[in-house]
């Protein structure tokens, strides 16, 4: 229910200077100023400034109700970031302080609408108040206490010098979702326990309270089971092949070592989930079942249909065929007493169980799978799935547990009390929603932080995808599609960090930051409250404070986005600049040089008469922001003249529309950067009409290759001209060259030279495979052809 009390978001009190000891945030066309109590992220329920300030020193007290252990707790947090940050001793104290002392008071009480999360806070000149409905209210009121302070609060150098203060307010807070997660894969790449404990840290520090923890995938079983050795024995570690792509990792060899891995033990399991439950966090495992378990068949391979043997994959697996055989009573025996010794270290009220990617291609023919099919009375391979998934349940229920699984569970039939996380869309969600079950939306589309934020062309390697910070910003979790009631059952959202192409901590880092704060404040923030260009000038502090703690972040909201128009009056390209950031001082050049603060400032779309390398980049302060966009645009006789396709594209892969291949545009390595026209299964054949007769001298193409994805080079290339756009003559054409299959993104254009041509219509034809080849995960599956660029010499 929304607050009907006083506060409000203030309005019209004018912008503050921020202290000196916060620093100055990185300017743009103006200076970004914001008083304090505007740079919260996430957002806050309601503030209303008032007059003064908090002097925050050594004489000052943390208060806490007396005999009240976990306020204490909370206090004691408090008292050690400050003494970590800023070298205050402060004490915590339950008894009745000076009355001339500053004090900070942590109290229970507080209205019931603010639930056991939210907090109210008051900041006087005379004192700090925290009030709360419960523990985990008082630590994010902690948290907002902390945004309040020069960004060094979060650090851990001790800064002293400027007198700490707190601007007087009032505020009161709460989350939108109960279920503020976000998934950290560790079975594809391991990582360290006090890097998980830091990711938890930062999830405190973002007000989100569900680490989802992802131990055991076919890369990687990470979870000591006392009862089952051999899983972290053999399961934990796999070849070495960090040197190839992730698609391009052959199999282990006999008489190879297993060396690249890891594995926690019980004692860190249980060091981190305490370490957690003291920051409010709940740790949610997640044990895979029945597919991408490969790990585990490595270490037991009588737990398959076939017996195996096996070995744990060093990179890419597909289709996920090796997975547990639910005809043999064994497979249940191991689970339920793998998940018996899970249950006994995680406390939380889930456990996830996976249920993704299943390819039931061994169901199909195993005998003992068939045979517990007829004896269930299950028609498809699908419910018995769905009736392995019903089993698991079961056991998970009677031991006061509850089950989550990836949106695939709903197939076959959904188990009776298990909550849903809908991953390939809304679509799970809403249905499972609308069938009474609790849902988690973390669709990819929004939440995949494994997926690009920036330019290919500059990122690290990812596994593709692309979600810049405003589209998580922009994730709405509760669909249209459901009504009030059963919007309800949304009971929040996940970022998901999968580690196929992140290898290390910082570059964990640099894919999470800052896009997890836009996922925090979707998560907490009332849907009416949010604002993008608000965010993002708050997020100028935030990014202070990622500094202070020493993250990793990702400059990719600085990058310039080039989109150009083709006006076909002028016959001219028009060139316009963005940033995410938003009010960025774009510089740019036009000679393929570098920008510096003192090249050109952007201040509207360019007009560009003939080809032109454009870089741009967004300064501050005289400094490079981000980094430099480079863009080739190309003007030939067939910019903007849409191709009349014989063969759609799809549309998932459009390019812009039906001028895609003529928008003066090249691809780049990604074949989702929105520049590459995707035809899946089917041939190019592209018929352009240039207006007039013109004499053609050659014809380039642009084409993709990234098998990983199922996209080939087409197998020949073909340019034929015509005067009246029906009878055509061939006026050139390849066989294009063959490429070893491997997972290695190639770009490539082709130039066909045309000799004594003159034409109005050039038709070009490139033939796709069709099929992926027998040697390819997919084979007998469609091949996608990409194309981009189409230029007329």
């Amino acid at each position: 229910m929304k607050s009907k009390r006083f506060m409000r978001p203030a309005l019209g009190a004018g912008l503050l200077a921020v202290l000196a000891a916060c620093g100055t945030p990185p300017s743009a066309e103006a200076p970004v100023v914001l008083s304090r109590e505007r740079t919260i992220i996430p957002k806050p329920l309601a503030v209303e400034r008032q007059a003064g300030e908090f002097a925050l020193d050594r004489a000052a007290r943390i208060a806490v109700p007396a005999g009240d252990a976990e306020f204490e707790a909370a206090g004691r947090f408090l008292a050690d970031r400050l003494r970590a940050s800023f070298g205050l001793d402060l004490p915590v104290t339950a008894a009745p302080p000076v009355e001339a002392t500053p004090v900070v008071f942590l109290s229970r009480g507080g209205r019931a609408e603010l639930g056991l999360e939210g907090y109210a806070l008051s900041v006087t000149p005379a004192a700090v108040s925290v009030t709360a409905n419960g523990p985990a209210g008082a630590f994010y009121g902690i948290q907002t206490l902390l945004q309040l302070l020069p960004p060094e609060a979060f650090g851990s150098a001790v800064t002293t010098g400027s007198p700490l203060t707190v601007p007087c307010l009032r505020l009161e807070d709460k989350p939108r979702f109960p279920w503020r997660g976000m998934m950290l894969d560790v079975s594809r790449h391991f990582f360290p326990k006090e890097f998980v404990k830091s990711v938890i840290d930062s999830l405190a520090f973002h007000k989100m309270n569900v680490f989802h923890w992802h131990l055991t995938d076919d890369q990687g079983w990470r979870l000591e089971i006392k009862k089952y050795p051999k899983l972290t024995e053999i399961g934990a570690w796999r070849v070495d092949r960090e040197d190839r792509h992730w698609n391009d990792r052959p199999a282990q060899q006999p008489g190879e070592q297993a060396t690249y891995g890891g594995f926690y033990t019980q004692e860190d399991v249980r060091e981190i989930v305490a370490y957690a439950a003291a920051r409010h966090v709940t740790v949610v495992p997640e044990i895979e079942m029945p597919g991408h378990c490969l790990a585990a068949l490595a270490a037991y391979p009588e737990l398959s249909c076939t017996g195996g043997p096996f070995t744990v994959p060093p990179g890419g697996y597909w289709p996920i065929v090796d997975v547990y055989c639910p005809g043999k009573e064994k497979t249940f025996a191991f689970l339920e007493d793998v998940l018996t010794e899970v249950i006994a270290l995680f406390p939380g009220e889930y456990v996830h169980i996976g249920g993704d990617e299943v390819d039931k291609t061994h169901w199909k023919t195993c005998p003992k799978c068939q045979a517990r099919m007829k004896k269930e009375g299950l028609k498809t391979e699908e419910e018995l799935q769905s009736w392995f998934t019903r089993r698991i349940e079961r056991f998970l229920n009677s031991r006061g547990r509850k089950l989550i699984g990836w949106d695939e569970i709903l197939e076959g039939g959904l188990a009776p009390n298990a909550a849903v996380m809908s991953w390939r869309g809304n679509e799970g969600g809403i249905a499972a929603a609308k069938a009474g079950h609790p849902v988690v939306m973390t669709p990819t589309s929004f939440c995949y932080f494994d997926y690009y934020q920036g330019d290919a062309a500059v990122e690290p390697l990812s596994i593709g995808g692309f979600v810049p910070l405003s589209k998580v910003y922009s994730f709405e979790p509760v669909p249209p599609e459901l009504s009030a009631e059963e919007g309800a059952y949304v009971i929040g959202l996940q970022a998901n960090l999968w580690a196929e192409y992140v290898s290390t901590p910082a570059h964990s880092q640099y894919m999470t930051y800052p896009r997890l704060a836009a996922m925090a404040e979707a998560g907490w923030t009332a849907k009416e409250g949010r604002n993008g260009d608000d965010f993002r000038e708050r997020l100028e502090f935030q990014l202070l404070r990622y500094d202070a703690l020493g993250f990793n972040w990702a400059r990719s909201m600085f990058a310039v986005k080039l989109a150009p128009t083709f006006d076909p009056g002028t016959k001219r390209l028009r060139i316009g600049m963005e940033a995410e950031s938003g009010r960025p001082d774009i510089r740019y050049t036009l000679d393929g040089s570098d920008p510096t603060a003192e090249s050109r400032a952007y201040a509207g779309p360019l007009d560009v008469k003939k080809s032109a390398v454009v870089k741009a980049g967004v300064f501050s302060g005289g400094r490079l922001r981000g980094p430099v966009t480079e863009t080739e645009f190309l003007v030939h006789p067939a910019l903007g003249r849409a191709p009349i396709l014989q063969f759609p594209y799809r549309e998932r892969y459009a390019a812009g529309g039906p001028g895609g291949l003529v928008d003066g545009l090249k691809g780049g390595k990604s074949h989702t950067d929105g520049r590459w026209q995707g035809f899946e299964g089917d041939d190019l054949v592209a018929t352009i009409d240039l207006g007039k007769r013109k004499k053609i001298r050659a014809v380039e193409i642009g084409f993709l290759q990234n098998t990983a994805s199922w996209i080939f080079f087409p197998r020949s290339v073909e340019v034929a001209v015509s005067d009246d756009g029906t009878d055509f003559r061939v006026a050139a054409s390849l066989v294009f060259p063959i490429r070893d299959e491997t997972g290695d993104v190639l770009p490539e254009t082709v130039r066909l030279g045309i000799e004594n041509a003159r034409a109005r219509f050039v038709r070009v034809t490139a033939a796709s495979i069709k099929t992926c080849p027998e040697r390819h995960a997919g084979a007998g599956g469609k091949a996608w052809l990409f194309a981009d660029e189409i230029i007329v010499r």
